[in-house]
């Protein structure tokens, strides 16, 4: 069997590590000429964790990034209105960590080459098209620093990892658009002291009033305590276009949302320009398809089911699809099943859970227990959040997430469970 992964990216490392733990070889094909440590944080859940620690990176991991402790909610007043625990924390086996994305894809990108070997990770290769026939699909590159065409690649299978704008998958949805409901984002890392337990994924406000999102990526940065701290700042605003993926951001451009949140426990201004860099983003989305696998080539994480960034659940879902999708080509290859069919039950198991989390994302996110308390409040501020609601209400609510978004602790199985899965 030979196995074409199209982009390096977490999804496509993910997969490949399943793969290959499952005595399957594979190929990674990505546009970037140099795998660098960029960008800025990102949220492994437990169900993410449960995962990777399958892979055998979860010590690494947890060395790399901070252990959530909670989760804490405040309205735009800076009013505290919901706490919970996180993680073990919380009960689950696996922890929850905050992570510098760069950080995570250069342990995945290791990993691959250290298990795979150099010669099956394939850098500056663009992805142009594919084409396919009962016997073989074939793949079309480009060099992606000069444009020039290199050799065809034959394969039994492709899995499009290529993210959010996916060549392949375009092929198939020529005419599709991402899904932009007006929400832009920034994201930057400030050097900052510990903000509450110096271990919480902070949200204040909501989409309608503005929203930050806060968590520590780095303990400790300059041996007096300070942490690099994660932020991404959200707004909606009339007349307001569509973020560019390929421009560095501005506070200027956001500021004045947040110019009055300066609370005493936070001065989120502050917070703000003090960021090493900010990068910008739109909130993007595409509505659920009915169908990812075409014949020999199937879909995965981003290219499959592109989600809100909300909720931390858009990687987790990718590296789940890796598995899952592993686990079917293995049946197929010991039972000598048609490697088609693996695909078509890969995507049966996989689609309806994940279109079910996009659009969950899209009414009902995590920040819906801050847009409930507005709600209750008027948007005023309130003298005690248990005049407005209970907080066994507030757990409800982010109890039905996590049940949709498939991290609740009783759906989260444990490591030995996937381990048994493991073929010899």
């Amino acid at each position: 069997m030979t196995i074409a992964i199209i982009g390096g990216g977490i999804g496509g490392l993910s997969l490949a590590l399943a793969l290959h733990r499952r005595g399957l070889a594979c190929d990674v094909y990505e546009t970037v000429r140099d795998v660098k440590e960029i960008g800025v944080g990102i949220t492994l859940l437990p169900h993410a964790m449960r995962e990777l620690a399958g892979l055998g990176l979860q010590a690494e991991l947890e060395a790399a990034g901070i252990e959530n402790l909670e989760s804490v909610f405040f309205n735009r007043y800076g009013q505290y209105i919901y706490r919970e625990p996180r993680g073990r924390h919380a009960g689950y086996e696996m922890p929850e960590l905050g992570i510098h994305r760069g950080k995570l894809h250069r342990i995945l990108f290791d990993a691959v080459v250290s298990r795979l070997g150099a010669v099956r990770v394939h850098t500056n290769h663009r992805c142009i098209q594919v084409s396919q026939n009962d016997a073989a699909a074939t793949l079309y590159f480009s060099d992606a620093s000069t444009g020039a065409q290199l050799a065809p690649v034959s394969a039994d299978v492709v899995i499009a990892c290529d993210g959010v704008n996916s060549s392949l998958r375009r092929q198939f949805y020529p005419d599709e658009k991402v899904a932009f409901a007006g929400i832009n984002t920034w994201r930057g890392v400030t050097r900052h002291r510990p903000i509450l337990s110096g271990k919480s994924y902070i949200r204040i406000g909501s989409i309608e009033t503005g929203k930050m999102v806060i968590y520590p990526i780095v303990d400790n940065i300059d041996g007096q305590g300070m942490q690099l701290v994660n932020w991404v700042a959200e707004t909606r605003r009339e007349g307001d276009t569509m973020n560019d993926w390929n421009r560095v951001g501005s506070g200027a451009d956001f500021l004045d949302v947040f110019k009055d949140w300066v609370f005493d426990w936070l001065d989120v201004p502050a917070l703000i320009n003090g960021a090493d860099n900010i990068l910008e983003y739109p909130m993007v989305d595409k509505d659920p398809i009915a169908q990812w696998t075409f014949g020999r080539v199937t879909l995965l994480g981003d290219a499959a089911h592109p989600m809100y960034p909300r909720g931390s659940n858009g990687s987790a879902q990718a590296i789940i699809d890796g598995r899952v999708l592993a686990e079917q080509l293995a049946l197929a290859q010991v039972g000598g099943g048609d490697l088609r069919s693996a695909l078509l039950a890969y995507e049966a198991l996989r689609r309806p859970p994940t279109s079910k989390i996009v659009l969950t994302n899209r009414s009902t996110p995590p920040d819906f227990i801050i847009m409930k308390a507005d709600e209750l409040s008027g948007g005023k501020p309130f003298g005690h959040i248990g005049e407005l609601i209970s907080q066994a209400e507030l757990r409800t609510i982010s109890d039905n997430y996590a049940r949709i978004a498939g991290f609740a602790r009783e759906s989260v199985a444990p490591l030995a469970d996937l381990t048994r899965s493991a073929p010899v």
